[in-house]
């Protein structure tokens, strides 16, 4: 491309990174389209300008979080309502968390979030409630202190898991679901080293368990060892013990100078 803007064979047109040749070459320049105020607005829903909206919620997110301390994350339906038993046990694992020194990570919405934001908050810590935009759940319950909206998913999981040192998940639905098995993936594949995931329920649970260690067991699809990496339980208390006890020998471990090299309870690049 010449200074007068035309194309010069065997030359090319680098936008960015990116090279462009022959009919590729656009016939107004990026300073062109970003100067012009007669311009459409269609460039607002393009992929590029979306790649921006990303970035933005990625930095956001590590900005508010990145003083948080320890913390865990916990996940539950949504439609859990205040009368349930899952709502009360949620309350007394954000309570428990809290009493042992951690900040409490949820989805920010009404239920089993809801219960453990209130648990968190009532035992005088840290609650914290990371949402996402949708078209039909309610937005930041009420007992959230430390709140951040997000547009895309796949950067709000991106905080539950590198800010947390592990997951207590009670009942829920689809949400929950996923990430549940986004957890037990990162922690499969060595994404996340060390990272403790306590499930809370096992009248629900034991049928997912039963699930994994004959059918998918079975064809080889995991390994039996595989099941190692989430334990089950009834009560509260047990849940928060297991995180709690689970992170202190994370600790300790990381304390040993034999291992103080060693990628422990963090995102692996």
């Amino acid at each position: 491309m010449t200074d007068e803007g035309m194309a010069q064979v065997g030359k090319g047109y680098r936008k960015g990174p990116v090279l462009l040749r022959g009919e590729q070459i656009p016939v107004e320049t990026t300073d062109q389209r970003l100067l012009d105020s007669q311009h459409d607005t269609d460039w607002v829903h393009s992929d590029p300008w979306r790649v921006m909206r990303i970035q933005s919620e990625f930095v956001e997110g590590f900005g508010a979080l990145a003083e948080v301390g320890p913390a865990v994350s916990v996940f539950g339906s949504a439609r859990t309502k205040p009368d349930h038993d899952d709502y009360a046990i949620a309350e007394r694992v954000g309570r428990g968390l809290v009493e042992n020194g951690f900040a409490v990570i949820t989805g920010g919405g009404p239920g089993v979030m809801e219960a453990a934001n209130k648990g968190a908050r009532e035992a005088g810590g840290l609650s914290i409630g990371l949402g996402i935009e949708l078209p039909f759940e309610q937005g930041m319950n009420e007992w959230v202190d430390l709140g951040v909206n997000f547009r895309y998913f796949f950067a709000r999981k991106t905080m539950f898991v590198k800010y947390a040192s592990g997951f207590v998940v009670l009942p829920g639905g689809f949400g929950t679901l996923d990430e549940l098995f986004e957890a037990f993936t990162l922690v499969q594949t060595h994404k996340v080293t060390e990272f403790p995931i306590v499930l809370v329920g096992s009248d629900y649970w034991t049928g997912l368990l039963d699930w994994l260690s004959s059918a998918v067991v079975d064809r080889g699809m995991i390994s039996p060892k595989d099941l190692n990496i989430f334990t089950i339980v009834d009560d509260a208390d047990e849940a928060v013990r297991i995180v709690t006890a689970r992170v202190a020998e994370l600790k300790q471990h990381t304390a040993d100078p034999l291992h103080a090299a060693e990628p422990m309870g963090d995102v692996v690049e």
